[in-house]
């Protein structure tokens, strides 16, 4: 499922134009992307968490020259699903 699938379903679901399901799917991507930025997380109760993780410096490899390359520390986001979301999936 892609983002306009996605607007779809949900214009479906909550009965409302595509524009508006759009707009609240827009906004909700936005509110966790700052949530996120703010190194704050997103807890969706039976859905699941988003979350931002550090990931730490490390040496890899050029895989054209085989050198060793430093590879910089970085904050990934992250999700954990929750109990609901793996039972409906399982």
């Amino acid at each position: 499922m892609n983002k306009s699938e996605l607007i779809e379903a949900v214009a479906a679901s909550a009965d409302i134009p595509k524009a508006a399901a759009g707009r609240a799917v827009d906004a909700m991507i936005e509110a966790v992307t700052g949530a996120l930025k703010a190194d704050d997380q997103v807890v969706l109760v039976g859905f699941g968490t988003f979350s931002v993780k550090d990931r730490a410096a490390r040496t890899g490899r050029n895989p054209q020259t085989g050198d060793p390359i430093q590879i910089a520390a970085a904050k990934i986001p992250s999700f954990k699903a929750g109990k609901a979301l793996k039972d409906a999936v399982n």
